[in-house]
């Protein structure tokens, strides 16, 4: 089934929206939902960028297993798995710098859940949406011992 119309056909009338099927919000409280958002994620390209200009008040921690920081990771990174994380492995972070976590991508919840042990220890921490796969969609380099040759996203089921 194709979405696209070309200009010769008739589109059909619908009555009925899915994209306002439920109002928007007024702008305030947009505003206030969108900033919200903003505090406790960011991209790989506002990483990369900032990386990129020296920026050094944050500090990105992988939360995959380390074998898989061993393959392939962002350069910089610290290897912290997510099962891990408790006030011992983390007492040599620094909490005056914004923690940034990252897992394999958007169907991997590891960053999210590292994020909130790490936040429930009283450091400042966003999320990188998209993970290591949309930081390697997006070209930046990454390092480790397949480095590039490295799977886009983990093995779950053993090997036949």
């Amino acid at each position: 089934m194709s979405l696209q119309v070309s200009k010769e056909e008739t589109k059909p009338t619908s009555h009925f929206s899915l994209v306002s099927e439920v109002s928007t919000a007024g702008p305030n409280e947009a505003l206030r939902h969108f900033n919200s958002k903003l505090a406790f994620e960011t991209d790989p390209t506002d990483v990369l960028l900032d990386l990129h200009r020296g920026q050094d008040s944050f500090l990105l921690i992988d939360a995959r297993d380390a074998d898989s920081y061993a393959a392939c990771h962002i350069p910089g990174a610290l290897s912290l798995p997510l099962r891990t994380i408790n006030a011992q492995t983390t007492a040599h972070l620094s909490k005056d710098k914004v923690l940034v976590t990252y897992c394999w991508g958007p169907a991997c919840n590891a960053s999210t859940k590292a994020a909130a042990k790490l936040s429930r220890l009283g450091f400042h921490v966003k999320e990188m949406i998209g993970g290591i796969e949309y930081w390697r969609r997006e070209g930046a380099a990454v390092e480790g011992a397949l480095g590039e040759d490295a799977p886009l996203f983990p093995s779950i089921l053993p090997k036949a």
